[in-house]
C-alpha cells in the first residue's frame, strides 16, 4: 500500500512573534489575505480523495476557504501545553526560565504539566500510519504549523531534537509518500501538479 499525504500549514491567526501555545483564535485579516493569495496553488489540493483538518479554528477556516471541506481529526490537534497554554513562548520563558530550558532540551518532559514531545510526535505519527486508504490514495491536511514538524520528525525518523529546527510558514506545504512506517519526503517543482 502507498500513498501520499500532503500537509498545508493553517494561515495564520496572528503576527509569527505573537504565536500562542495551542492558539485558538481565528485566522486575523493578514491570514485571510494569505489564503486568498496561495489559493491559486492549493485549491487544486481537494481533489485529494480524503481531507483533514486540526480542530483549531485556523485550521478549520483554512480549509474551508480552500475549498477542501476537510473532516477534523482529534489526533492532529496541537501539543496540549498543559499550564503554558495561550503564552507565547517568551511569556512562558518570562514566567518559568529553567522549566522552558528543560522542555526544550528533554524531549520527554512536560514541566508545563501538559504532553512531552515524545508523545505529541507519536500521536501524529500513529495517525499518519492508520489511514484506511486504498493503494495510491490521496490525503491533504490542514494542521498547525506544529503539528507538520511532528510528522516530519516522525516519517523521516529523526531526532527529536530536530523538531526544532524545522521552519513551517503559513499555507507551506509538504508531501509524504509511503505507508507502514517507511515514508519519503516529496518536494515537487511549483509548476507540476501539487497531489
Amino acid at each position: 500500500m502507498h500513498l501520499r499525504v500532503t500537509f498545508v500549514a493553517a494561515a495564520r491567526s496572528s503576527s509569527l512573534l505573537a504565536e500562542r501555545f495551542e492558539d485558538d483564535r481565528p485566522l486575523d485579516q493578514a491570514g485571510w489575505d494569505e489564503v486568498q493569495r496561495a489559493a491559486r496553488n492549493l485549491v487544486p489540493l481537494a481533489t485529494a480523495e480524503l481531507r483533514y483538518c486540526s480542530p483549531t479554528p485556523r485550521s478549520r477556516a483554512t480549509g474551508d476557504a480552500l475549498g477542501y471541506a476537510p473532516l477534523v481529526q482529534p489526533a492532529l490537534r496541537d501539543c496540549h501545553m498543559g499550564r503554558w497554554r495561550g503564552l507565547t513562548l517568551g511569556e512562558a520563558m518570562a514566567r518559568e526560565p529553567a522549566a522552558v530550558d528543560a522542555w526544550l532540551a528533554d524531549p520527554r518532559s512536560a514541566p508545563h504539566g501538559g504532553e512531552p514531545l515524545m508523545s505529541f510526535i507519536s500521536r501524529v505519527g500513529g495517525w499518519l500510519e492508520t489511514r484506511p486508504v486504498e493503494d495510491g490514495s490521496r490525503i491533504v491536511a490542514v494542521t498547525e504549523p506544529s503539528v507538520v514538524r511532528a510528522a516530519l520528525v516522525y516519517a523521516l525518523r529523526a531526532q527529536p531534537s530536530a523538531y526544532w529546527n524545522i521552519d513551517v510558514r503559513p499555507l507551506s506545504t509538504v508531501t509524504l509518500a509511503g505507508r507502514n512506517g517507511r515514508w519519503n519526503l516529496r518536494l515537487e517543482a511549483a509548476s507540476q501538479e501539487r497531489v
